[in-house]
């Protein structure tokens, strides 16, 4: 008997969960809150990784358009001391395993390999429940209900599936990110362009940090770092008209009174307004009892801080999960069991190992970040 999975949530992973069944035959509905693909922003560049996100795309039988998406030169590496100094200066010299995509481009990738219809945009979960022999019913915000067999929860830090299987919520870590771009940098902010290198330049001090992405076009994408707790971030006005953005921009960079200008320019001169992004985790090793019909994937399962696992964790579940499914015919509880015994010990180990935003800002700040580049 053919089954039919539903999937919340068009992110990275639910869409690969989707291409992977397809590639097997078997039809998937993913369901989406976001009004159409281009309702936001997609986030940054991302580093798919040779032994999960590579292989995930290789399973989705997209690894040549995959290639045709990374930018050249995206692996060096530049820390700078607070005074602008190079303490590390890493090109990239073609041997890198890492290399780094657009977000949107890759999501687009994802999305273009899907039968029409398989993405059902503007449709926001409400609420889900069982509804017993391993069937659940999804309730969206417009009223309508879908009933399902196979439930996967693809749907994030916030999932609404997640419930269902576990009683764990996503913490603080102590840690927020405020994101913003310099525009047509080499052109617009010349000097911030040559401090940051072709492709990812830390500047790191206790408690707080700079991460710039050189992107298409000349852009760059600057992710201020600070240990701040959620309500210091109240008092601020991140609203997106022109003037409010730069006296948010002004009050972050104020916090970085003692580093040099043209650093605490990449962020004053941003050229889109701030976007705060306060850092949630699940516990390390968050894991549920076997469920009937239902199981997630990405952040949903193992939500952990930035450590540059979390997009390739997710594609590499939605291909994990989706070759389950296809070796099970007709035994979807096999399925779910097998992958759901490999996904557990994975996400809790790359979230032990991963870099820690709190320890990598600590007090031996920026030397512990430059010893990891040594190893």
């Amino acid at each position: 008997m053919s089954i039919h999975v539903t999937i919340i949530g068009a992110g990275l992973g639910g869409l690969t969960l989707a291409r992977v069944l397809h590639v097997h035959g078997i039809p998937s509905t993913v369901y989406e809150a976001e009004s159409s693909p281009m309702a936001r922003a997609q986030g940054g560049l991302l580093d798919i990784r040779d032994y999960n996100g590579q292989p995930a795309l290789r399973d989705a039988g997209l690894h040549d358009e995959f290639r045709a998406l990374i930018l050249e030169g995206r692996q060096a590496t530049r820390v700078l001391s607070r005074e602008g100094e190079a303490l590390l200066d890493l090109p990239d010299d073609g041997t890198g395993t890492n290399p780094e995509v657009p977000r949107g481009e890759l999501r687009r990738m994802l999305l273009d390999s899907l039968p029409a219809g398989t993405v059902r945009w503007g449709h926001k979960v409400t609420g889900v429940r069982g509804l017993g022999g391993g069937r659940h019913e999804v309730a969206f915000a417009d009223g309508t209900t879908v009933e399902t067999e196979l439930l996967v929860g693809a749907d994030g830090a916030w999932s609404r599936v997640r419930p269902l299987l576990s009683g764990a919520t996503p913490e603080y870590t102590g840690v927020s990110f405020v994101e913003t771009h310099l525009l047509d940098a080499d052109t617009r902010h010349p000097g911030s362009a040559k401090l940051v290198c072709d492709g990812s330049t830390m500047i790191l001090a206790p408690g707080k940090g700079v991460l710039v992405h050189r992107e298409r076009g000349g852009n760059l994408h600057t992710w201020v770092m600070l240990v701040r707790p959620r309500d210091w971030f109240d008092g601020i006005d991140f609203s997106d008209s022109d003037s409010d953005s730069a006296s948010a921009l002004a009050r972050i960079a104020r916090e970085f009174d003692d580093w040099a200008p043209q650093l605490t320019a990449l962020i004053a001169d941003g050229d889109t307004a701030p976007v705060v992004r306060q850092i949630h985790a699940l516990p390390a090793e968050h894991r549920w009892d076997r469920t009937p019909g239902v199981t997630l994937l990405g952040d949903a399962a193992h939500l952990t801080a930035p450590n540059g696992e979390g997009a390739n964790l997710a594609l590499y579940d939605g291909a994990e999960l989706g070759k389950a499914i296809a070796a099970h015919p007709g035994d979807t509880e096999a399925a779910l069991t097998a992958y759901e015994r490999e996904m557990f010990p994975r996400s809790a180990a790359a979230a032990l190992d991963g870099v820690d935003l709190r320890e990598m800002l600590g007090e031996d700040t920026p030397y512990n970040l430059i010893g990891m580049f040594a190893q």
